[in-house]
């Protein structure tokens, strides 16, 4: 190769070689721009998940919902709320009480009695009685089970109230007893004869009582009086609501019987309909 020739290639090759060279200085250059930007992004870092630990620490301090403790945590033996001299005289012809059904005894329990006085050719007198008591626990869903207990015992007087076939029916507030209560008194006519049913439902704190009791004169004997039942059906309650307070510990049943459990009056319930008490003959 001649000496021109390499001259000319010398001189070809000069100006790519700058241009690469500035290539390489503007790259490099650019290096610590690239550092400087990463630096910053960095430092923003932290504070961004600073604020989501900080949102989230106060999230988990939010305290949970609550919800006060039903003052009742058990029921007493259904076929023993009621004493032998209370179950004399209601129910005098009656051998033993018949225990309902219940998977837990503890919040519903019931026992019925039935009583036949045959007078021969002077007809009979026939009395059933029945004590059912049904216990609600305090729920952080539904609610306090005093307060889920007043639903219960508001539906349950309406139930009563729209009974089918229900004749010269009335009820009342009946005071004195648990912290509300009422009784609904009517006439069911059948085949057998004449039925009085007295119906007493009482609300005590978490707990509501239903005593159903009623009375016939069969075949031709003197149809028993009504207001006399009722006086029986509201002092079989009152022990019912005893024997309830008695089963929860010595503190709960210190109080009379005749008192209202937490201080309020006796009031009468609503007067929307509800299901006839269970049992009922």
């Amino acid at each position: 190769m001649s000496e021109g020739t390499m001259q000319r290639r010398a001189q070809r090759e000069q100006p790519e070689r700058a241009k690469r060279l500035t290539r390489v200085l503007v790259c490099a250059a650019a290096v610590p721009v690239m550092l400087v930007a990463t630096g910053c992004s960095s430092d923003s870092g932290p504070d961004d998940g600073g604020g989501d630990k900080a949102a989230s620490a106060s999230a988990s301090a939010s305290p949970s919902p609550t919800v006060q403790a039903a003052a009742y945590r058990t029921l007493p033996e259904a076929c023993r709320a009621l004493s032998k001299k209370t179950l004399e005289d209601l129910a005098p012809k009656a051998k033993s009480g018949k225990e309902g059904s219940s998977d837990d005894v503890a919040s519903r329990a019931s026992c019925s009695w039935s009583s036949l006085d045959n007078n021969g050719v002077k007809g009979s007198q026939f009395r059933w009685l029945n004590v059912s008591l049904l216990r609600f626990e305090s729920d952080t869903t539904r609610g306090p089970g005093d307060k889920l207990a007043q639903e219960y015992y508001d539906k349950q007087v309406r139930e009563i109230r729209a009974t089918p076939g229900a004749k010269g029916l009335n009820a009342q507030a009946v005071t004195g007893t648990g912290d509300e209560a009422t009784a609904v008194r009517y006439d069911l006519k059948k085949k057998e004869g004449t039925f009085k049913q007295q119906t007493v439902v009482v609300r005590v704190e978490n707990v509501v009582v239903t005593l159903d009791y009623n009375g016939a004169g069969l075949a031709g004997d003197k149809t028993p009086d009504a207001a006399a039942l009722l006086a029986d059906a509201k002092k079989a309650a009152r022990e019912a609501v005893l024997s309830v307070t008695r089963a929860n510990g010595p503190a709960a049943a210190s109080g009379s019987p005749s008192a209202p459990a937490s201080g309020r009056p006796s009031a009468p319930a609503s007067k929307a309909p509800s299901a006839s008490a269970s049992g009922k003959s």
